[in-house]
């Protein structure tokens, strides 16, 4: 959450320099826990209250900023609309807050008894959330009147006690606070780029004097598949799935019959080039499932080291790889022993962005 933050900010055009308030046991390790930033970060210890740890970090911002934007680490979905909305309207009244507003009835309760005290009328009744933005003077202000005791949830609250406008610019109901575990099992859940899952097909026919070759292993027959390259249909197939997934297009688009350097490729080979091509689009691999068409011979004791294989090349424990073998019952050119076929499916997974 706090690399997603931070990334935020990174990247916004009108964003000079960052400052994250940390815990004082975990300072040291900042850089390495904030990761690496194309503007300058500075890291810092915060204090007992929030405001004291906006003290702290108001502090280490340069003299010349003029314009601070505070926001929470536990609101990663943040966007930079809603950062040109608050610089927007910070720029105009000094001080912005963004905010949605209320649409369930709102009780207010007896601590004591648990009982209803009275209903608050909901009109004119927001839910503020962060960044919130101020000018460097009204920053200031609030953080001088925080500073003689007054508590306070948020910066905005300061600034106003210290008289100072503050405009309210509209929040984004995506904007959620994680704060609970349920909080952060739904924002996975909700927010999160989804797996995606890829299917592929691949069929050769069968000539003599050929290698019977699955994810590298070579079966023992007296019959391979003819192809341009080694005829591997677990891999070629795996690949159309990896890629399909990934919205790469298919292994004919990346290894093409008409080019001679593809000429007898091993499929294993060709799989890792193409675990290659979807990892540079931000996606992994986490399963894999692929079924053999061949009457014979039976591939049942090649099973475990075909999977072997493929999990090494994929990066997966072989729990997450899956071959199977079937017949045709004898129907058209596979049933008659003509052919082999293969059927695939892939998951992929959005590799997160700092970690590409």
């Amino acid at each position: 959450m706090l690399q997603r933050s931070v990334a935020l900010f990174d990247a916004h055009a009108a964003i000079a320099h960052l400052v994250v308030v940390l815990p004082a046991d975990v300072v040291a390790s900042g850089a390495e826990l904030v990761g690496p930033t194309q503007r300058a970060c500075t890291c810092v210890a915060g204090g007992a209250r929030r405001q004291d740890s906006v003290a702290a970090g108001a502090a280490a911002l340069p003299a010349e900023v003029d314009v601070v934007l505070i926001h929470d680490a536990a609101r990663p979905f943040a966007d930079a609309a809603l950062i040109d909305r608050v610089i927007a309207g910070t720029t105009r009244a000094g001080a912005a807050v963004p905010a949605i507003p209320i649409r369930d009835t709102v009780k207010r309760v007896d601590s004591d008894t648990r009982l209803v005290a009275e209903t608050v009328p909901r009109d004119g009744l927001w839910l503020a959330q962060t960044p919130q933005g101020f000018r460097r003077a009204v920053l200031d202000a609030a953080i001088a009147l925080g500073a003689t005791g007054i508590a306070a949830t948020d910066e905005a609250m300061l600034a106003e006690r210290a008289g100072h406008a503050v405009a309210l610019v509209e929040g984004d109901e995506r904007n959620v606070k994680i704060t609970t575990p349920e909080d952060l099992a739904g924002a996975r859940a909700r927010y999160e780029t989804p797996s995606r899952v890829g299917t592929g097909y691949d069929l050769h026919r069968l000539v003599a004097g050929r290698p019977l070759v699955l994810a590298g292993v070579v079966v023992p027959s007296d019959r391979g598949p003819l192809g341009h390259s080694d005829g591997d249909v677990v891999c070629h197939a795996l690949i159309d799935a990896i890629c399909g997934g990934a919205g790469a297009g298919d292994i004919g688009r990346h290894f093409p019959n008409t080019d001679p350097a593809w000429k007898d490729a091993a499929g294993l080979d060709l799989l890792a080039r193409s675990l290659a091509i979807v990892r540079e689009l931000g996606w992994t691999v986490t399963s894999a499932d692929v079924t053999v068409i061949l009457e014979r011979p039976k591939l049942a004791p090649h099973i475990d080291d075909i999977c072997g294989r493929l999990g090494a090349v994929l990066g997966l424990a072989t729990s997450a790889v899956s071959v199977k073998g079937k017949t045709n019952e004898g129907v058209d050119a596979v049933g008659r022993g003509e052919a082999i076929a293969a059927h695939a499916v892939a998951v992929l997974a959005p590799i997160p962005e700092r970690a590409r």
